[in-house]
């Protein structure tokens, strides 16, 4: 089974990779490689501002703190591993992800990098001892990015793009939502920052889909 599963995804990337199709994908590293700098410099922005004050939250001051730190940490490695698997087993979905990947990115960037609050008091530390966490810790991992949450709107962003799989959209959905009520009992983001994501998130699949009609079109012909 396996190797039929190999032989298969073989066939797909050595008809994939044609010469037009090459060129797009060196667009798209140049075009991540770039959000990439950018989330950098917005990371060192927002990590060494004073902490901002903490505000109030209608969710996060009525709800009990329950950590969850599995589902932060230890999600989030296995949701991108999913990706990984998905893209490297349906070659035609890896253009247009990698640079509405780095659109999103590029926006999530300059928003956290607009207004600094403070850390809510009761937020959850996360185990440094955990399974993974050098890893997250090193991909994911800044102070006081929170406007908006990168774990609701990165797995809301792929249920947009694998859509038409209805498999891999149904459980995108569902990790969303998981960490969305994650983030809020752990007190680690505003509720703002969760309820806001899937509405920036559409906005920045609609503008890549027109940015890159091209790479959409491998996906939606």
């Amino acid at each position: 089974m396996l190797k039929g599963l190999l032989y298969n995804v073989y066939i797909q990337h050595k008809n994939f990779w044609v010469k037009d199709n090459f060129s797009l994908l060196l667009q798209g590293i140049l075009i991540f490689g770039l959000a990439l700098i950018v989330q950098r410099y917005a990371y060192d922005y927002v990590d060494n501002r004073v902490n901002g004050t903490h505000v109030g939250d209608l969710l996060l001051d009525n709800l009990p703190i329950v950590n969850l730190d599995f589902f932060i940490v230890e999600g989030a490695i296995i949701s991108t591993l999913i990706v990984i698997f998905f893209l490297f087993t349906n070659p035609k979905y890896i253009l247009f992800a990698i640079k509405t990947l780095a659109l999103f990115i590029i926006v999530r960037s300059f928003f956290i990098s607009l207004t600094h609050l403070g850390t809510n008091l009761h937020q959850i530390t996360l185990n440094a001892n955990s399974i993974g966490f050098s890893i997250y810790d090193f991909l994911y991992n800044s102070k006081n990015d929170f406007f908006f949450s990168g774990h609701v709107g990165a797995s809301f962003l792929f249920a947009l793009i694998f859509w038409k799989e209805i498999l891999y959209r149904n459980l995108f959905i569902v990790i969303s939502i998981i960490f969305g009520v994650s983030m809020v009992l752990a007190k680690m983001h505003y509720s703002i920052d969760i309820f806001a994501a899937p509405f920036i998130v559409y906005g920045i699949y609609e503008i890549s889909k027109r940015l890159f009609q091209k790479d959409f079109k491998l996906i939606r012909p």
